[in-house]
Protein backbone atom coordinates (compact mmCIF):
# COMPACT_ATOMS: atom_id res chain seq x y z
CA UNK A 1 0.00 0.00 0.00
CA UNK A 2 0.89 3.92 -0.53
CA UNK A 3 0.82 5.41 2.63
CA UNK A 4 0.36 9.03 3.13
CA UNK A 5 3.85 10.54 3.20
CA UNK A 6 3.39 12.30 6.86
CA UNK A 7 3.52 8.87 7.59
CA UNK A 8 7.32 8.47 7.32
CA UNK A 9 7.81 11.42 10.06
CA UNK A 10 6.54 9.06 12.80
CA UNK A 11 7.12 5.75 14.10
CA UNK A 12 5.54 3.51 16.81
CA UNK A 13 6.40 4.55 20.35
CA UNK A 14 8.63 3.43 22.49
CA UNK A 15 6.82 3.01 25.39
CA UNK A 16 3.80 1.18 24.13
CA UNK A 17 6.41 -1.36 21.99
CA UNK A 18 8.17 -1.59 25.52
CA UNK A 19 5.16 -3.05 27.26
CA UNK A 20 5.36 -5.81 24.49
CA UNK A 21 7.92 -6.86 27.12
CA UNK A 22 6.40 -7.19 30.02
CA UNK A 23 4.59 -9.99 29.55
CA UNK A 24 7.52 -11.79 31.77
CA UNK A 25 6.21 -12.86 35.11
CA UNK A 26 7.29 -11.14 38.21
CA UNK A 27 8.16 -8.04 36.50
CA UNK A 28 7.91 -5.20 38.48
CA UNK A 29 6.69 -2.10 36.32
CA UNK A 30 8.08 1.36 36.72
CA UNK A 31 7.28 1.76 32.86
CA UNK A 32 3.54 2.91 32.75
CA UNK A 33 2.43 6.65 32.92
CA UNK A 34 -1.17 5.53 34.06
CA UNK A 35 -2.69 6.44 37.52
CA UNK A 36 -3.61 3.53 39.60
CA UNK A 37 -6.67 1.34 38.82
CA UNK A 38 -7.11 0.73 42.37
CA UNK A 39 -7.68 4.43 43.41
CA UNK A 40 -10.26 4.99 40.93
CA UNK A 41 -13.94 5.97 43.37
CA UNK A 42 -15.79 3.17 41.07
CA UNK A 43 -18.61 3.69 43.97
CA UNK A 44 -18.70 7.20 42.69
CA UNK A 45 -18.47 6.69 39.13
CA UNK A 46 -21.31 3.94 39.46
CA UNK A 47 -23.42 6.70 40.95
CA UNK A 48 -22.25 8.91 38.50
CA UNK A 49 -23.60 6.77 35.29
CA UNK A 50 -26.74 5.51 36.79
CA UNK A 51 -27.98 9.58 37.36
CA UNK A 52 -26.90 9.99 34.24
CA UNK A 53 -29.22 7.67 32.57
CA UNK A 54 -32.22 8.49 35.52
CA UNK A 55 -32.13 12.12 35.46
CA UNK A 56 -31.85 12.90 31.17
CA UNK A 57 -31.56 9.31 29.66
CA UNK A 58 -31.94 11.02 25.98
CA UNK A 59 -29.48 13.20 26.00
CA UNK A 60 -26.92 10.87 28.07
CA UNK A 61 -27.25 7.81 25.12
CA UNK A 62 -28.80 10.33 21.90
CA UNK A 63 -25.68 12.32 19.75
CA UNK A 64 -24.38 15.65 21.14
CA UNK A 65 -22.84 19.05 20.15
CA UNK A 66 -19.34 18.78 19.42
CA UNK A 67 -18.35 21.17 21.41
CA UNK A 68 -19.74 19.15 24.42
CA UNK A 69 -22.35 18.67 26.62
CA UNK A 70 -23.11 21.66 28.66
CA UNK A 71 -24.09 20.54 32.09
CA UNK A 72 -20.22 18.97 31.93
CA UNK A 73 -19.01 22.44 30.01
CA UNK A 74 -20.62 24.31 32.89
CA UNK A 75 -19.10 22.08 35.42
CA UNK A 76 -15.38 22.04 33.77
CA UNK A 77 -15.79 25.72 33.75
CA UNK A 78 -16.64 25.73 37.61
CA UNK A 79 -13.57 23.19 38.61
CA UNK A 80 -11.28 25.58 36.56
CA UNK A 81 -12.86 29.26 38.19
CA UNK A 82 -11.83 27.16 41.59
CA UNK A 83 -8.34 27.05 41.13
CA UNK A 84 -8.19 30.51 40.08
CA UNK A 85 -8.97 30.99 36.40
CA UNK A 86 -11.96 33.05 34.47
CA UNK A 87 -13.44 30.64 32.65
CA UNK A 88 -16.90 30.74 31.10
CA UNK A 89 -18.62 27.49 29.26
CA UNK A 90 -18.35 28.53 26.44
CA UNK A 91 -14.89 29.31 26.21
CA UNK A 92 -14.25 25.55 26.42
CA UNK A 93 -14.73 22.41 24.22
CA UNK A 94 -14.76 18.89 25.89
CA UNK A 95 -12.30 16.83 24.21
CA UNK A 96 -11.84 12.74 23.68
CA UNK A 97 -8.91 13.10 26.91
CA UNK A 98 -6.09 16.22 26.45
CA UNK A 99 -4.76 13.83 23.40
CA UNK A 100 -7.37 14.99 21.70
CA UNK A 101 -6.67 18.60 22.34
CA UNK A 102 -3.31 18.37 21.18
CA UNK A 103 -4.77 16.56 17.72
CA UNK A 104 -6.77 19.61 16.82
CA UNK A 105 -4.01 21.75 17.88
CA UNK A 106 -1.91 20.04 15.43
CA UNK A 107 -4.62 20.29 12.50
CA UNK A 108 -5.42 23.80 13.20
CA UNK A 109 -2.02 25.26 13.51
CA UNK A 110 0.62 23.47 12.30
CA UNK A 111 1.24 23.42 8.01
CA UNK A 112 4.48 21.11 6.57
CA UNK A 113 7.75 22.70 7.79
CA UNK A 114 6.20 25.26 10.62
CA UNK A 115 8.63 25.52 13.46
CA UNK A 116 7.26 24.37 16.96
CA UNK A 117 9.13 24.65 20.43
CA UNK A 118 8.80 21.69 22.74
CA UNK A 119 10.32 21.19 26.20
CA UNK A 120 13.46 18.98 26.35
CA UNK A 121 12.20 16.69 27.38
CA UNK A 122 8.21 16.24 26.86
CA UNK A 123 5.55 14.10 26.48
CA UNK A 124 6.32 11.62 23.97
CA UNK A 125 2.82 11.85 22.11
CA UNK A 126 3.08 15.11 21.73
CA UNK A 127 6.08 14.62 19.70
CA UNK A 128 4.82 12.42 17.53
CA UNK A 129 1.60 14.45 17.25
CA UNK A 130 3.18 17.19 15.84
CA UNK A 131 5.59 15.66 13.81
CA UNK A 132 2.47 13.77 12.29
CA UNK A 133 1.37 17.10 10.70
CA UNK A 134 5.06 18.31 9.71
CA UNK A 135 6.07 20.32 12.34
CA UNK A 136 9.91 20.99 12.81
CA UNK A 137 10.49 20.43 16.68
CA UNK A 138 12.66 22.71 18.73
CA UNK A 139 13.84 21.80 22.26
CA UNK A 140 13.66 24.41 24.46
CA UNK A 141 16.23 23.26 28.00
CA UNK A 142 14.53 21.96 31.26
CA UNK A 143 15.70 22.40 34.76
CA UNK A 144 13.95 21.56 38.34
CA UNK A 145 12.02 25.05 38.01
CA UNK A 146 10.84 23.93 34.51
CA UNK A 147 11.57 25.91 31.21
CA UNK A 148 14.70 28.49 31.10
CA UNK A 149 12.73 30.95 29.93
CA UNK A 150 15.97 32.87 28.59
CA UNK A 151 16.98 30.37 26.49
CA UNK A 152 13.46 29.86 25.37
CA UNK A 153 13.04 33.64 24.44
CA UNK A 154 16.74 33.54 22.53
CA UNK A 155 15.08 30.65 20.62
CA UNK A 156 12.03 32.27 20.18
CA UNK A 157 13.54 35.04 18.61
CA UNK A 158 15.21 33.23 16.30
CA UNK A 159 12.88 30.53 15.14
CA UNK A 160 9.68 32.72 15.11
CA UNK A 161 7.41 29.42 15.82
CA UNK A 162 3.60 29.00 15.60
CA UNK A 163 3.73 27.88 18.54
CA UNK A 164 5.00 26.75 22.44
CA UNK A 165 4.11 23.68 24.07
CA UNK A 166 4.69 23.44 28.03
CA UNK A 167 3.66 20.98 30.60
CA UNK A 168 4.71 23.58 33.24
CA UNK A 169 3.11 21.46 36.72
CA UNK A 170 4.78 17.97 37.16
CA UNK A 171 5.92 17.38 33.59
CA UNK A 172 5.91 14.69 31.73
CA UNK A 173 8.50 12.95 32.10
CA UNK A 174 10.50 15.58 33.67
CA UNK A 175 8.37 16.27 36.92
CA UNK A 176 9.58 19.23 36.96
CA UNK A 177 7.31 22.31 37.90
CA UNK A 178 7.56 26.23 36.56
CA UNK A 179 8.44 28.60 39.28
CA UNK A 180 5.95 31.63 39.38
CA UNK A 181 8.28 32.88 38.05
CA UNK A 182 8.95 31.72 34.90
CA UNK A 183 5.31 31.43 34.38
CA UNK A 184 4.85 35.10 34.32
CA UNK A 185 7.77 35.55 32.09
CA UNK A 186 6.29 32.71 29.66
CA UNK A 187 3.07 34.86 29.38
CA UNK A 188 4.99 38.07 28.42
CA UNK A 189 7.15 36.28 25.65
CA UNK A 190 3.45 35.36 24.26
CA UNK A 191 2.71 38.62 23.61
CA UNK A 192 6.10 40.04 22.62
CA UNK A 193 6.46 37.71 20.25
CA UNK A 194 2.75 37.16 19.31
CA UNK A 195 2.97 33.04 19.57
CA UNK A 196 0.90 30.84 20.86
CA UNK A 197 1.93 29.29 23.78
CA UNK A 198 0.16 25.73 24.71
CA UNK A 199 -0.31 25.04 28.30
CA UNK A 200 -1.42 21.02 28.96
CA UNK A 201 -1.99 20.11 32.51
CA UNK A 202 -3.30 16.80 33.33
CA UNK A 203 -1.16 16.63 36.48
CA UNK A 204 -1.29 19.64 38.11
CA UNK A 205 -3.87 18.58 40.94
CA UNK A 206 -1.78 15.46 41.43
CA UNK A 207 -0.02 17.71 44.26
CA UNK A 208 1.63 16.28 47.47
CA UNK A 209 2.12 19.04 50.25
CA UNK A 210 1.92 22.57 48.83
CA UNK A 211 -0.45 23.61 45.61
CA UNK A 212 1.77 24.22 42.77
CA UNK A 213 1.94 27.73 41.66
CA UNK A 214 -1.87 29.15 39.66
CA UNK A 215 -1.97 27.63 35.75
CA UNK A 216 -0.85 30.08 32.83
CA UNK A 217 -4.53 30.66 32.33
CA UNK A 218 -5.07 31.71 35.76
CA UNK A 219 -2.27 33.76 36.06
CA UNK A 220 -3.13 35.19 32.32
CA UNK A 221 -5.58 37.82 33.76
CA UNK A 222 -2.42 39.65 35.09
CA UNK A 223 -0.26 39.97 31.49
CA UNK A 224 -2.49 41.87 29.46
CA UNK A 225 -2.94 40.14 25.81
CA UNK A 226 -1.16 37.00 27.01
CA UNK A 227 -5.13 35.25 27.33
CA UNK A 228 -5.03 35.56 23.59
CA UNK A 229 -2.55 33.65 22.83
CA UNK A 230 -2.91 30.83 24.98
CA UNK A 231 -4.43 27.50 24.91
CA UNK A 232 -5.11 25.51 27.97
CA UNK A 233 -5.55 21.60 27.59
CA UNK A 234 -7.16 19.64 30.68
CA UNK A 235 -8.05 16.45 31.67
CA UNK A 236 -9.65 14.01 34.11
CA UNK A 237 -8.01 10.60 33.00
CA UNK A 238 -5.18 11.09 35.78
CA UNK A 239 -7.22 12.43 38.60
CA UNK A 240 -10.86 10.42 37.76
CA UNK A 241 -10.51 7.43 35.04
CA UNK A 242 -8.80 7.69 31.74
CA UNK A 243 -11.29 5.15 30.43
CA UNK A 244 -13.97 8.06 30.69
CA UNK A 245 -11.71 10.01 27.78
CA UNK A 246 -13.09 13.49 29.19
CA UNK A 247 -10.40 16.07 28.45
CA UNK A 248 -11.25 19.66 27.64
CA UNK A 249 -9.57 22.57 25.63
CA UNK A 250 -9.83 26.51 26.74
CA UNK A 251 -8.33 28.97 23.58
CA UNK A 252 -9.08 31.87 21.84
CA UNK A 253 -12.74 32.00 19.98
CA UNK A 254 -11.06 31.93 16.83
CA UNK A 255 -8.96 29.09 17.38
CA UNK A 256 -11.62 27.17 19.73
CA UNK A 257 -13.83 27.32 16.40
CA UNK A 258 -11.65 25.82 13.39
CA UNK A 259 -10.62 23.18 16.54
CA UNK A 260 -14.88 22.92 16.88
CA UNK A 261 -14.80 22.27 13.24
CA UNK A 262 -12.08 19.64 12.78
CA UNK A 263 -13.37 17.65 16.00
CA UNK A 264 -16.67 17.81 13.83
CA UNK A 265 -14.84 15.67 10.90
CA UNK A 266 -13.00 13.70 13.61
CA UNK A 267 -15.46 11.84 16.23
CA UNK A 268 -18.79 14.24 15.65
CA UNK A 269 -18.27 14.66 19.64
CA UNK A 270 -17.33 12.54 22.50
CA UNK A 271 -19.17 10.38 24.74
CA UNK A 272 -22.35 11.57 25.48
CA UNK A 273 -22.39 8.96 28.17
CA UNK A 274 -18.81 9.76 29.35
CA UNK A 275 -19.53 13.45 29.81
CA UNK A 276 -22.96 12.99 31.40
CA UNK A 277 -21.33 10.47 33.69
CA UNK A 278 -18.13 12.71 34.40
CA UNK A 279 -20.76 16.05 34.87
CA UNK A 280 -22.89 13.99 37.64
CA UNK A 281 -19.49 12.99 39.09
CA UNK A 282 -18.61 16.38 39.32
CA UNK A 283 -22.32 17.99 40.70
CA UNK A 284 -22.05 15.62 43.37
CA UNK A 285 -19.01 17.08 44.59
CA UNK A 286 -16.64 13.96 44.97
CA UNK A 287 -13.88 15.23 43.32
CA UNK A 288 -11.87 16.65 45.81
CA UNK A 289 -12.11 13.86 48.30
CA UNK A 290 -10.95 11.74 45.36
CA UNK A 291 -7.95 13.52 44.99
CA UNK A 292 -7.06 14.12 48.96
CA UNK A 293 -6.93 10.03 48.63
CA UNK A 294 -4.45 9.89 45.27
CA UNK A 295 -2.73 12.92 46.38
CA UNK A 296 -1.68 11.09 49.78
CA UNK A 297 -0.98 7.75 48.09
CA UNK A 298 1.23 9.21 45.51
CA UNK A 299 3.09 11.65 47.63
CA UNK A 300 4.50 8.27 49.77
CA UNK A 301 4.92 6.29 47.32
CA UNK A 302 7.27 9.11 45.53
CA UNK A 303 8.90 9.69 48.73
CA UNK A 304 9.49 5.93 49.09
CA UNK A 305 10.82 5.68 45.55
CA UNK A 306 13.52 8.46 46.00
CA UNK A 307 14.59 7.18 49.06
CA UNK A 308 15.16 3.93 47.36
CA UNK A 309 17.08 5.57 44.79
CA UNK A 310 19.22 7.34 46.73
CA UNK A 311 19.60 4.42 49.11
CA UNK A 312 20.37 1.51 46.23
CA UNK A 313 21.76 3.84 43.56
CA UNK A 314 23.42 6.37 45.39
CA UNK A 315 25.73 8.74 43.18
CA UNK A 316 24.81 6.21 39.98
CA UNK A 317 22.16 9.12 39.57
CA UNK A 318 20.77 12.56 39.73
CA UNK A 319 17.27 13.61 40.16
CA UNK A 320 14.79 16.49 41.42
CA UNK A 321 12.63 14.93 44.10
CA UNK A 322 8.81 15.47 42.58
CA UNK A 323 6.68 17.58 44.49
CA UNK A 324 3.28 15.98 42.32
CA UNK A 325 2.43 14.13 39.36
CA UNK A 326 3.51 10.54 38.37
CA UNK A 327 7.31 10.45 37.53
CA UNK A 328 10.87 10.41 38.68
CA UNK A 329 13.12 11.75 36.38
CA UNK A 330 16.83 10.66 36.78
CA UNK A 331 20.11 11.05 34.88
CA UNK A 332 22.72 8.37 35.08
CA UNK A 333 26.25 9.88 35.85
CA UNK A 334 28.49 6.91 34.84
CA UNK A 335 30.37 7.40 38.07
CA UNK A 336 32.75 3.93 39.18
CA UNK A 337 32.52 2.34 35.37
CA UNK A 338 28.68 1.98 35.85
CA UNK A 339 26.25 2.12 32.55
CA UNK A 340 25.67 6.08 31.74
CA UNK A 341 23.06 4.95 29.32
CA UNK A 342 19.78 4.79 29.92
CA UNK A 343 18.84 2.63 27.01
CA UNK A 344 21.36 0.07 28.03
CA UNK A 345 20.23 -0.36 31.26
CA UNK A 346 16.91 -0.73 30.43
CA UNK A 347 17.36 -4.17 28.66
CA UNK A 348 19.58 -4.87 31.60
CA UNK A 349 16.71 -3.79 33.72
CA UNK A 350 13.91 -5.89 32.49
CA UNK A 351 16.48 -9.01 33.07
CA UNK A 352 16.92 -8.23 36.41
CA UNK A 353 13.00 -8.15 36.55
CA UNK A 354 12.36 -4.69 36.64
CA UNK A 355 11.37 -1.79 33.62
CA UNK A 356 11.57 1.54 33.11
CA UNK A 357 11.46 4.18 30.06
CA UNK A 358 14.99 5.12 28.95
CA UNK A 359 15.06 8.95 28.71
CA UNK A 360 16.04 8.99 24.38
CA UNK A 361 12.45 8.77 23.11
CA UNK A 362 11.28 11.60 25.11
CA UNK A 363 13.50 14.37 23.30
CA UNK A 364 12.39 15.46 19.75
CA UNK A 365 16.31 15.89 18.83
CA UNK A 366 19.56 16.15 21.26
CA UNK A 367 18.30 13.43 23.41
CA UNK A 368 20.20 13.11 26.83
CA UNK A 369 21.32 9.37 26.51
CA UNK A 370 21.86 8.95 30.17
CA UNK A 371 18.29 9.58 31.56
CA UNK A 372 15.14 7.69 32.11
CA UNK A 373 11.75 7.96 33.78
CA UNK A 374 10.39 5.98 36.42
CA UNK A 375 6.93 5.95 37.76
CA UNK A 376 5.64 5.19 41.02
CA UNK A 377 1.78 5.75 40.35
CA UNK A 378 0.91 2.08 39.92
CA UNK A 379 3.26 0.09 42.16
CA UNK A 380 3.28 -0.04 46.27
CA UNK A 381 5.80 0.53 48.23
CA UNK A 382 7.05 -2.80 48.96
CA UNK A 383 7.65 -3.23 45.55
CA UNK A 384 8.93 -0.07 44.81
CA UNK A 385 11.63 -1.10 47.25
CA UNK A 386 12.44 -4.07 45.76
CA UNK A 387 12.32 -2.90 42.10
CA UNK A 388 14.89 -0.08 42.72
CA UNK A 389 17.32 -2.93 44.48
CA UNK A 390 17.03 -4.99 41.08
CA UNK A 391 17.73 -1.66 39.31
CA UNK A 392 20.45 -1.38 41.31
CA UNK A 393 21.95 -4.37 40.37
CA UNK A 394 21.11 -4.16 36.60
CA UNK A 395 23.57 -1.12 37.11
Amino acid sequence: MQFADRLNNVETSAIRELFKLLGKPGIISFAGGFPDAALFDVDGIREAASAALTSDPGAALQYGATEGYNPLREQLAAFMRAKGASVAAEQLIVTTGSQQALDLLGKTMISPGDKVIVEGPTFLATIQCFRLYGAELISAPIDGDGVQTDALEALIAEHRPKLVYLIPTFGNPSGATLSLERRQKVLELAVKYNTLVVEDDPYGDLYFDQAPPPSLLALSDSVPGSRELLAHCGSLSKVLSPGLRVGWMVAPPELLGKATMCKQFSDAHTSTFAQATAAQYLAAGRLPATLAKVRAVYAERAHTMCQALRADLGDAVTFVPPQGGLFVWARLSGVGGKTANGNDLAKRAIEQGVAFVPGTPFYANQPDHATFRVSFATVGTDKIVEGVKRLAAAL
